[in-house]
C-alpha cells in the first residue's frame, strides 16, 4: 500500500499533483491536522520545560505515561485514560514533593524508579491477561502510532492540544517572569507555587497528548530539541518561545512527509530526527558566530558572557 502511494506522489514532475496526492490519503490529513497541534503545544510547553531545567521531569513522564497507558490496559479500561490521568497525576505530585512547585533531581528520580518497577508489573499482568488481544497496544505506546488516528482521536488530540497551548500563552509572562527569578517574582506578588503546579500538570497533559504523535520513548525529543534550539538562537524570551514552536511544527511536518515517502521510516524517528538535527544546526551556527566574534580584532572578550535582560511583566 504505502509503496504504491509512494510511487504515484513521486511519478510526476509536478510537485503540487505530488502534494495533493498525498493529502488525498485521510490518514495523512488526520496524522497532519493533529500533528500540528501537538507539536504546538510541544514546543511551547518544551521552552519553558528547558528553561525551568525540569527536562529530567519530562523524561520521567515519558515512562509515566508508558506506564499509566499499560496500566489501563491490564485493567481493561480505555488507554487514553491511563495515559492522560498518569501524566497528569505524577507531574503533580512531582510538583507537591519538590520546593515551591517544581521538581528536583531526588524526587525525579525517585518517580523515575517507582514508575518504571510499575511499569515492569503492568507489563506482566497485561501479556498474561486473556484480555490482551491486542499486543501491539504497548508498542504504539512506546514509538507512537499518529498514521492510525482515528477521527474521534484526531479530534480530541486537536482539542486538547490548543487549550495546552492556550493556556500557556495566558500564563507565559508570569510564568517566565518565575522561572527567570524565583525569589523576584515572589516578592511582586507572583503565585510561584501554584504556577509551579499548574505547569507540570501542564507539561503531564502535553507529554499523553504528545506520546500518540511520537512515542513515549521519543517524546523528550519533540519537547527539548526544538526548545534547545531557540533558546540558541536567540536570547529574547518570546521571540525563543514562538521559535522553539515554529521548530517542532515544522519538525512534524517534515517527519512525516518523510515517512510518508520513506515507508520503512517510522514517523516519530523521522519527526524527532528532524528536531534533533535542527538543534544540531543551532549548535554549529551557535558556536561560528562565536568564533567569528572571537577572532574579529580589537573585540573584547570579557564581553562574551550572559548578560542578564531586564523584562516587562
Amino acid at each position: 500500500m504505502f509503496s504504491s502511494m509512494f510511487s504515484s506522489m513521486f511519478s510526476t514532475a509536478n510537485p503540487v499533483a505530488g502534494i495533493v496526492h498525498m493529502f488525498g490519503h485521510s490518514f495523512l490529513r488526520r496524522a497532519f491536522l493533529a500533528g500540528t497541534a501537538i507539536s504546538l503545544a510541544s514546543g511551547l510547553v518544551g521552552y519553558f520545560v528547558v528553561l525551568r531545567r525540569q527536562v529530567f521531569t519530562g523524561e520521567a513522564l515519558s515512562h509515566v505515561a508508558f506506564t499509566g497507558a499499560l496500566g489501563a490496559l491490564a485493567v481493561g479500561a480505555e488507554l487514553r485514560v491511563g495515559l492522560y490521568g498518569s501524566c497528569i497525576v505524577f507531574g503533580l505530585l512531582m510538583a507537591a514533593l519538590g520546593s515551591r512547585g517544581r521538581a528536583d533531581d531526588a524526587v525525579v528520580g525517585s518517580v523515575f524508579a517507582w514508575v518504571l518497577g510499575l511499569g515492569a508489573l503492568f507489563l506482566t499482568i497485561y501479556t498474561r491477561s486473556s484480555s490482551a488481544s491486542d499486543g501491539t497496544a504497548g508498542v504504539r505506546v512506546l514509538f507512537g502510532s499518529i498514521f492510525g488516528l482515528s477521527r474521534g482521536q484526531t479530534t480530541a488530540s486537536v482539542v486538547v492540544s490548543i487549550g495546552v497551548a492556550t493556556l500557556i500563552l495566558a500564563i507565559s509572562r508570569p510564568l517566565l517572569f518565575a522561572s527567570i527569578d524565583e525569589a523576584v517574582a515572589g516578592s511582586s506578588g507572583v503565585p510561584v507555587r501554584l504556577l509551579g503546579f499548574g505547569f507540570l500538570g501542564v507539561v503531564g497533559v502535553t507529554a499523553a497528548v504528545a506520546t500518540q504523535a511520537v512515542g513515549a520513548l521519543l517524546l523528550l525529543g519533540l519537547l527539548a530539541a526544538p526548545a534547545g534550539a531557540a533558546q540558541r538562537l536567540t536570547s529574547r524570551p518570546f521571540t525563543a518561545m514562538w521559535l522553539a514552536a515554529g521548530i517542532a511544527v515544522g519538525s512534524m511536518w517534515a517527519g512525516l512527509s518523510l515517512s510518508y515517502a520513506a515507508p520503512k521510516v517510522p514517523p516519530s524517528f523521522g519527526i524527532v530526527a528532524v528536531a534533533s538535527a535542527c538543534y544540531l544546526v543551532a549548535i554549529a551556527i551557535t558556536t561560528g558566530r562565536r568564533a567569528a566574534s572571537f577572532g574579529t580584532p580589537g573585540h573584547d572578550h570579557s564581553d562574551d558572557r550572559p548578560h542578564a535582560h531586564s523584562h516587562s511583566h
